[in-house]
């Protein structure tokens, strides 16, 4: 299937999902590319993933605010303008910053981050959250929890 042009717009964006207590919205699946995608991530401060690792390559955008964020061993603070290329398979973590963060996230062609957003969004509702079915719904899109 031929990918087709996308045009997306604030009053068009589809609802932000919540993920863990970030907002994510899809602006580009997979299926609309055919190949990378792009969301843009609101978080709360002290929000943010725990270190795991997953199949595709992440890169982020810091717009407003900062982010803390490890990899390869290293903590670095991201701020506006900040750019983050994360490899596939690197173990990394973030934690929103004071006044938490907004920024954009885009993955490489082999993400399924949208489908992994979507079934925690859609599976995980109580706060603190099941850990043991954010390793499964990890597990069955390609991520995994822990270092």
């Amino acid at each position: 299937m031929k990918p087709r042009t996308l045009f997306v717009t604030p009053e068009t964006y589809p609802r932000a999902l919540n993920v863990v207590g970030e907002k994510i919205t899809v602006l580009a699946s997979h299926a609309a590319t055919q190949g990378y995608e792009v969301f843009l991530q609101h978080g709360p401060e002290g929000s943010g993933p725990p270190p795991h690792t997953h199949d595709w390559d992440e890169s982020f955008y810091v717009i407003k605010g900062s982010v803390e964020i490890t990899y390869d061993g290293t903590t670095s603070i991201a701020t506006a303008g900040s750019f983050i290329h994360v490899p596939a398979g690197t173990i990394h973590s973030f934690r929103c910053g004071p006044d938490g963060v907004d920024m954009l996230s885009i993955t490489s062609h082999t993400s399924q981050a949208a489908n992994l957003f979507t079934a925690i969004d859609n599976e995980v509702t109580a706060m603190p959250p099941d850990v043991s079915k954010l390793i499964e719904i990890g597990t069955r899109y390609g991520a995994c929890l822990g270092a």
